[in-house]
Parts: structure tokens; C-alpha cells; sequence
């Protein structure tokens, strides 16, 4: 089995799910609930963010592109510019919004990444 301990620059993406994420100003934003990856690149399109709710209940998910997540070793999870206001504010999710490319578009420029499929 595979060595994922923190000396390594890989994960496993079991470890990334609960993750806490962390705002500019180190306060807690949410956790990781899971990754979207495109099939055909193999690059990690998405992060489901989780936040607020209260135990388990009344949680939002939304996905954030993963572009916008850095790894902050001294907090112990990724670290992101997104605000809590940036995220009720985002786009509203069409069903099948993982196949939309008009949503993709409108949700990385609402959140100032690039595009991953460039």
C-alpha cells in the first residue's frame, strides 16, 4: 500500500474528503465533502464544499473550482479566497450541472478561476 503521510506531495482523495477549508483570515469556511474529476483529463474540476448547518443538518453543498484551494500545511487544510457570501451568491446549479458547460463558465467567472478544460 501506498505511503500517503504528509512528506508526500500526493493524496489519496479519501484523505481530501472532510478537509477543512479555511478562508484569507484563517477562519473556518466549511470541509471537503468530495471531488469532481473529469474523466478524460484526469484533472480535479471541483471541490463540494460543505458549510454551515449545525451537526450534520441544514449543510449546503457547492461545488467550488479546485483552482481555488491551496494547501495550507500549517493549518492542517486548504485555504481559499472564496467568501461564505461568494458562495450563497453563486450561480444557482442546473440538475445535471456537472455536464453544463454554460454553468462551468459562469461559475468559474464568478469565482475569478480559470477554466479547467483550457
Amino acid at each position: 500500500m501506498f505511503d500517503y503521510s504528509d512528506s508526500h506531495t500526493t493524496i489519496s482523495s479519501d484523505r481530501v474528503n472532510g478537509t477543512e477549508v479555511f478562508g484569507k483570515d484563517g477562519g473556518r469556511v466549511g470541509h471537503i465533502d468530495h471531488l469532481v474529476i473529469d474523466k478524460k483529463s484526469g484533472k480535479i474540476t471541483y471541490a463540494v464544499m460543505g458549510f454551515g448547518g449545525f451537526l450534520g443538518m441544514g449543510e449546503e453543498h457547492h461545488p467550488i473550482p479546485w483552482a481555488k484551494l491551496d494547501y495550507d500545511t500549517d493549518l492542517g487544510g486548504y485555504r481559499t479566497d472564496i467568501t461564505e457570501d461568494q458562495l450563497r451568491g453563486a450561480p444557482a446549479r442546473p440538475e445535471r450541472w456537472f455536464e453544463d458547460r454554460r454553468w462551468e463558465e459562469a461559475t468559474y467567472a464568478h469565482y475569478g478561476a480559470p477554466y479547467y478544460w483550457i
